[in-house]
This record gives C-alpha cells, sequence and structure tokens, in this order.
C-alpha cells in the first residue's frame, strides 16, 4: 500500500501534463487556424476593393464568402474564448466564496459550457441536416455553414474536459459533464406551463449562470435552451439557425480588421509616436502626465476601435510612470480605464458597428454623434482630472520644434484615423471595407518598422480570438433578442414609458435608468444586442433622433464598464497592474462623476434639439 500512492500520483501527474500538453496543442492549431482564415478575409475584402475601384468591376458571391469565413473564424476560435478576459465572466463570487461553496459554483459554470457546447454540437448536426437549398452566388450547400459551430461546438468540450484534467479536477469535471448532460437531456423532455413569458425563465436561468461565472455567450445560448421547456418559441436547431443568421452580417467583417489594425499600429511603435505627440501638446500642464494619458486615448482612439485593447495598452504604458512621477497607484489605474473608455465612442468604434447591426442604424451617421460625445467626455475628463490630480505638477513645456516632430512622427498613425472616418462618412467605402484599408495600411506600417513575420503571426491570432469572443456573443444574444422580441418586451418599457408621461424626457429617463443598470452586470456587447432593438423604438415614437438615442445607449453602456461588479475595463486595468478591483472602483469616483455629466449633458441636446 506504501509504494501505491506514489504510482497513483505519478499516474496523476502523467495524466496532467498529458492533458495540458494536448489542451495547448488543440489551442495552437485553433488558433492558427483562425489567424489563417483572418489573413484570408483581408485578402479577400482587399481584392474586392481593388476590384471595384480600380478596375470598376467585381465578382458575385464576394461578401457571401467573406461572411461564411467569419462564421469559420467565430467557429474556430470558439474554444479559445473558453477561459480568460474573452470568455468574459463574472467570477466575483467564486472568488469570494472559499471551500465547497466555491467549488459547487465552478461545477455550475462548466456545466453551462457543457449545455453550450451540446446546444453548438447536436443542434448544429441537426441545422445542417434539416436544410436544404445551395447558396446561389456560391454555389455551395447551406447546410455547409451550419456545420462550423458544431466543430466549434465539439472543441469547445474537449478543451473543458482537458484543462480541468490539467488541474487534476476529475471529480468536478465528471459533476460539471453530469450537470451539464442532465439539463440539456432534460430540456427537450419537459414542458413547464408556468403561465409566464418565456423569456422571464429565460432571465432567471441566465442571471443564475453569470453568478456562477460561467461564460456570457455560454450563458445566452444555454438560456435560450432552457426557456424552450418553459414554451419558448423556437427549437434547438433554431436558436443555431438564429444564432448563424446573427452572425451572417457582411458589416461585422469589419471587427476583426478594426481589431487587426489596432494590433499592427502597437506593433509598428506608431502608437507610441503618438503617446509622444500627446506629451509634447499637454505634458507641461498641471497633472500634465495624466492628460497626456487622456489626449493618448483621445488619438489612439481612431486606431484601435477596442477599450479593451486601449486599456491594456495604456495600463503597461503610462502606469508606471504615472505612479514613478507620484501618482496614486489606484488613482492612475482608474484614469487609465477611465480614459479607455474613449475608443468605444470615438470612431471607429466596434460598438457603433454592433448597435448598427442590431438596429440597422446607418454607421457613419453613428461615428460622427461617437465623434462629437467622445470629445465632449474627453473635455470634463480633462476637468476632473485637474481637480482630482491638482497636486502633481507637469513637466517642462515642449518647443515648437519638438511639437512640430512629434506631429510630423505621429502622423502615419493620424492615416489610418483619416481612412477610417472620411472614408465612411463621405460615402467612398463601405464600412467594412475601411476597416480592411485600415488593417492593411497598419500592416504595411509594421512591415516597414521590419517587425518579425512570427509577431505579425501572433497579432493575426489575438485580433482573431478577440473576433471571434465578439462575434460568438452576438451570434449568442440573437435568440435571446428573438424570445424578448416574440414577448413584446419594448411595449412594456413602451407601456413604463407613458406611466411617467409618455414624452421625450420621460424615455430619456427610463432608458438611461435601465441601461445604467444592465451596465452594471451586463457586458457592453450584450447589452447593445439585448437593449437596442427594444429601447429604439420607444425613443423613436417619444420623438427622439435615433442617431442621437443611439450615442447616448454606448456612452450610457459604456460607463458600464467602469462599474461595479462587472466592470470589465477595470477588471483589464487590475490584470495588467496588479491592483485589486475593488481599490480601482474606489478611486473611479471622480472619473466616474464626469462620464455621468457627459452622459447629461448628451441626453439633454437629445431634448432641446
Amino acid at each position: 500500500m506504501r509504494q501505491a500512492v506514489p504510482a497513483v500520483t505519478r499516474a496523476a501527474t502523467v495524466t496532467r501534463r498529458a492533458a495540458g500538453r494536448l489542451a495547448d496543442g488543440l489551442e495552437t492549431a485553433l488558433g492558427l487556424l483562425a489567424a489563417v482564415i483572418l489573413m484570408a478575409m483581408l485578402a479577400l475584402v482587399m481584392a474586392g476593393v481593388c476590384l471595384r475601384y480600380v478596375f470598376h468591376t467585381g465578382v458575385i458571391g464576394m461578401e457571401d464568402l467573406g461572411i461564411w469565413l467569419n462564421i469559420g473564424l467565430i467557429s474556430a476560435g470558439l474554444p479559445l474564448t473558453f477561459s480568460g478576459p474573452l470568455s468574459m465572466r463574472f467570477d466575483g463570487l467564486a472568488k469570494r466564496l472559499s471551500g465547497r461553496a466555491s467549488g459547487m459554483l465552478r461545477v455550475v459554470a462548466d456545466g453551462v459550457s457543457v449545455v453550450a457546447g451540446l446546444i453548438l454540437l447536436v443542434g448544429g448536426i441537426g441545422a445542417s441536416l434539416g436544410l436544404g437549398g445551395m447558396s446561389p452566388t456560391l454555389g455551395l450547400p447551406e447546410w455547409v455553414r451550419f456545420t462550423f459551430p458544431a466543430f466549434g461546438g465539439l472543441g469547445l468540450l474537449a478543451l473543458l474536459c482537458l484543462r480541468r484534467l490539467e488541474r487534476s479536477a476529475g471529480w468536478p469535471l465528471l459533476l460539471a459533464l453530469i450537470f451539464g448532460g442532465v439539463v440539456y437531456g432534460a430540456v427537450g423532455r419537459l414542458a413547464i406551463d408556468a403561465g409566464l413569458p418565456a423569456s422571464l425563465p429565460l432571465v432567471v436561468a441566465a442571471s443564475l449562470g453569470l453568478l456562477a461565472g460561467a461564460p456570457l455567450a455560454h450563458v445566452f445560448l444555454a438560456s435560450s435552451y432552457i426557456a424552450i421547456a418553459f414554451g419558448a418559441l423556437q427549437t434547438e436547431q433554431a436558436i443555431i439557425v438564429n444564432s448563424v443568421a446573427g452572425m451572417s452580417k457582411f458589416l461585422l467583417l469589419a471587427i476583426p480588421f478594426f481589431l487587426l489594425a489596432g494590433a499592427f499600429l502597437k506593433l509598428s511603435g506608431a502608437a507610441g509616436k503618438l503617446v509622444t505627440f500627446a506629451a509634447s501638446l499637454v505634458g507641461h500642464y498641471r497633472g500634465g502626465l495624466a492628460q497626456t494619458t487622456l489626449l493618448t486615448g483621445v488619438l489612439f482612439s481612431g486606431a484601435s476601435g477596442s477599450s479593451v485593447a486601449n486599456a491594456a495598452f495604456s495600463a503597461s504604458t503610462f502606469h508606471p510612470e504615472l505612479v514613478r512621477h507620484g501618482y496614486p497607484p489606484a488613482r492612475a489605474g482608474a484614469l487609465v480605464a477611465a480614459s479607455s473608455v474613449l475608443d468605444n465612442v470615438i470612431p471607429p468604434s466596434i460598438a457603433f458597428l454592433i448597435l448598427a447591426t442590431a438596429t440597422n442604424l446607418p454607421v457613419g451617421a453613428l461615428l460622427v454623434g461617437g465623434l462629437f460625445a467622445g470629445l465632449l467626455m474627453a473635455a470634463f475628463l480633462a476637468v476632473a482630472i485637474r481637480f482630482a490630480m491638482a497636486a502633481a505638477s507637469g513637466g517642462p513645456p515642449a518647443s515648437a520644434t519638438m511639437r512640430k516632430r512629434a506631429g510630423i512622427a505621429a502622423l502615419p498613425a493620424f492615416g489610418l484615423g483619416l481612412i477610417v472616418v472620411f472614408g465612411i462618412r463621405l460615402g467612398i467605402v463601405t464600412t467594412t471595407e475601411a476597416a480592411a484599408l485600415a488593417a492593411m495600411y497598419a500592416l504595411i506600417l509594421a512591415v516597414l518598422s521590419r517587425r518579425s513575420g512570427g509577431s505579425l503571426v501572433a497579432a493575426f491570432r489575438q485580433s482573431a480570438a478577440e473576433a471571434a469572443a465578439i462575434g460568438l456573443l452576438i451570434g449568442a444574444a440573437a435568440p435571446v433578442a428573438f424570445l424578448l422580441a416574440v414577448d413584446d418586451i419594448a411595449g412594456v418599457v413602451s407601456q413604463a414609458a407613458m406611466m411617467l408621461g409618455g414624452g421625450a424626457v420621460a424615455v430619456l429617463l427610463l432608458a438611461n435608468a435601465i441601461l445604467l443598470l444592465a451596465g452594471l452586470v451586463m457586458d457592453i456587447g450584450a447589452a447593445i444586442l439585448l437593449f437596442g432593438p427594444v429601447l429604439l423604438p420607444v425613443a423613436i415614437s417619444a420623438g427622439i433622433d435615433p442617431i442621437r438615442f443611439g450615442v447616448i445607449l454606448v456612452v450610457n453602456l459604456m460607463i458600464g464598464g467602469l462599474t461595479p461588479p462587472v466592470g470589465m475595463l477595470v477588471f483589464v486595468v487590475g490584470g495588467v497592474t496588479g491592483l485589486s478591483p475593488e481599490t480601482l472602483f474606489r478611486a473611479m469616483r471622480p472619473f466616474l462623476l464626469a462620464h455621468v455629466a457627459a452622459l447629461f449633458v448628451l441626453s439633454v441636446l437629445a431634448v432641446v434639439f
């Protein structure tokens, strides 16, 4: 018996290492596959741009092929979103609990992922078998694209098992598989008549999944499926069809391209030149380094379009310097997070792309409205910095020659923003084409800076994984939005607004209250997809300009990235700097007040004009 224990221990160690190697190999293979697909997407759209503007022709089916490739990218990168920041988990409750209670929450969270994986796998196969017909432009069977989510679901289940075995979590894994399997099997056999709208059990199931710490997209899929047992008017195959339909928009190709442009801009060193230029303009003012951080956030907004990307960039670039110059670490981290909000407001903005996808609002008009809103928010933040960091003195003022040199060095980075904003607004190119041109432009800058091929591939891989997480969230939210529409949640909100008077002021008060509450617990992308289609018709019926309301919606929800308990931007900054989220949330107050004040001004302008 004494010799059996070391043998068991060795066997467990071998199992853990083998599972870890297999998981790493699977993630590497999927990441490379997603990167290759993204390369193909960029080449395809750039070829379309050349054919359209140089040769004044085109090829039938290029847009549909791009959409199919995007679904393939999302499916290939889907398993990569199981862990890390891309999973968009709210695991604060699990971290606060200890022992058996925390372990049970993790079992439930993994069980939710098991249900989501089974829906994608079995539902994807069922949808592909039940569909007929051919794509009129590609000449391929329509069922082909519905097999992509099935492969993604299989990869998700495989990676979940391997990662848990790597941590010696055999029993918790078994319990999660049993729990997820029982829930999945029971839904197809139960018919519960609770006399309530199916969206209510959906919301309850989603809330429980979020509290357990399951990935947000998995929660949406699982809760949509659970609602079937309560009379929801959709089937498992319909969930997959709705999800794929939610991903099947050419506009969504702009998301990975904008992410790619930001990655290449940073890789080329052009982003660092933006920092130098910003410092030459405002670095000498009181709180000069803090003002430089803010201005760089404004300038970098025209490159990345992603608040998460800018939060990570600024946290690694500015936070150490702010602390070294005497700024309190928590206040410096809070400033970085508050400034990164601007990336999803100032164009190009992925948030506005998602909103345009969900509501069919014109992207160009939204980006112009976002530019005004972003500059207004930056002005309020500058005032907050002056009061909150009044003790910090600025550096010596830059000479006119230094500013000129810094401005010239930063011109390549500004060129990217001009391509996007003016290209879209003037109608020269579509949003997706502008994003592809921006990505290619930034890629050329990275190549000219003599970056290695490995670093370029890594940028493709990271951008593809981030795009897959966003795309999966968009697809998973589609069946949820369908059920909310069936249950006429927009009508409920409209009736509540009528009780408050029914005018523009009442609608804005109610909408801002709903969005601020939603921002406390939801990712911005998910909240846009769920509340955009619900609230926009109510706002239009009250006489509010839809573009202005769309801008207010995005600004409102971006504030949620700074508020507990889910504040994604705070968690990103905390992860990079090592500061606890609780500390950052406390230090956020003056900057949060500035953003709320900007939101108030935007709301007043929407009513007055």
